[in-house]
């Protein structure tokens, strides 16, 4: 039952929020500062919480009312769509995905230690059953590993149009790993776990013919930053299902929307990088070029992309002790 110490403890909030959201119905949200902004989010998320709470009591229906319409006001400005610009994408990009991916890390983790998993999985069973590897990479694959060569010659002479169609496969893959998430996160995990065990029987086949040098080395120059953005996808469509399973003191709908919109943030970011990977996906990879230049590429994207998602690159900030006058 909802007390009125309750209430009282929670009206300051309910009535800074309800001063936000009027400001802002009557002037617009530019009026409101860094710090309103802020509170804004903050007291909305708090007022839906206490929402869910109070309408457990059902002796507090007009208290339900009021924060119900309070919420719903609050939403239309939280949720508001926002007009896009190079320079807002740039700040999002520069500044507020680095922290948001640092924030979200513990499900880009997740979705990484699945596919590992799975590829450790796929090294284990074609090593104990060598048929299971030709079953699933079918005879022309093995066929071209045995006579120690790479499937991926076919692109040269086509790199412009096999780069395209590259860059359109991986997005869709990212995309479904991260849309599929919806499936209360099975479908995320599925698509982590066969790209796992499918890396793990190809590096399996490559290395048992011979062939691990030019595997990888086809590997290192746009696999520095595809195979990212796949932990990237998995991790927030773990991010979107969470928020259906694991809704919290937020209606499940609420934390769904929630869960959603970071989950669409985290993912968003990898176009680019996808379309800078099917680049070299195209030309770079399976091409002639030395193999010290494949991997020093692909080392030069790992230490770019490694300082932007730490914001290494920002100097910190010092913070210096105050200084004192002493008395004459």
């Amino acid at each position: 039952m909802i007390s009125n110490r309750w209430i009282e403890l929670r009206k300051a909030n309910w009535n800074r929020l309800e001063q936000l959201v009027q400001q802002a119905e009557t002037s617009g949200l530019k009026t409101l500062s860094a710090h309103d902004l802020r509170d804004l989010g903050l007291l909305y998320r708090q007022a839906a919480a206490d929402l869910s709470a109070v309408r457990t009591d059902t002796a507090s229906r007009t208290l339900e009312a009021y924060l119900n319409r309070l919420v719903a006001r609050a939403h239309n400005f939280v949720y508001s769509g926002r007009q896009f610009s190079a320079r807002s994408i740039g700040r999002f990009l520069v500044y507020e995905y680095p922290r948001l991916f640092r924030r979200l890390l513990p499900y880009t983790a997740l979705a990484f230690i699945l596919f590992a998993v799975a590829g450790l999985l796929g090294v284990l069973v074609t090593v104990v059953r060598p048929e299971f590897m030709h079953a699933m990479l079918g005879p022309q694959m093995l066929d071209t590993i045995e006579h120690h060569k790479m499937w991926t010659e076919r692109i040269l002479g086509s790199e412009p149009q096999a780069a395209s169609g590259i860059m359109t496969n991986n997005i869709t893959v990212c995309f479904l790993t991260f849309i599929f998430g919806i499936t209360a996160c099975l479908g995320s995990i599925y698509f982590m776990l066969m790209n796992g065990f499918q890396i793990g029987v190809i590096a399996t086949a490559c290395a048992q013919h011979g062939m691990s040098l030019n595997l990888w080395s086809f590997i290192a120059a746009h696999g520095a930053l595809e195979l990212p953005c796949i932990f990237i996808a998995g991790g927030a469509g773990l991010r979107l299902g969470a928020g259906m399973l694991f809704p919290g003191y937020l209606r499940r709908r609420d934390a769904l929307a929630q869960g959603g919109l970071e989950a669409i943030k985290l993912v968003s970011a990898t176009i680019p990088m996808l379309i800078i990977a099917g680049t070299l996906e195209g030309f770079l990879s399976p091409s002639h070029a030395p193999i010290a230049l494949k991997f020093s590429v692909s080392a030069v994207l790992f230490a770019a992309l490694t300082l932007w998602l730490s914001e290494a690159w920002r100097r910190p900030t010092l913070h210096l002790p105050p200084t004192t006058t002493s008395p004459k």
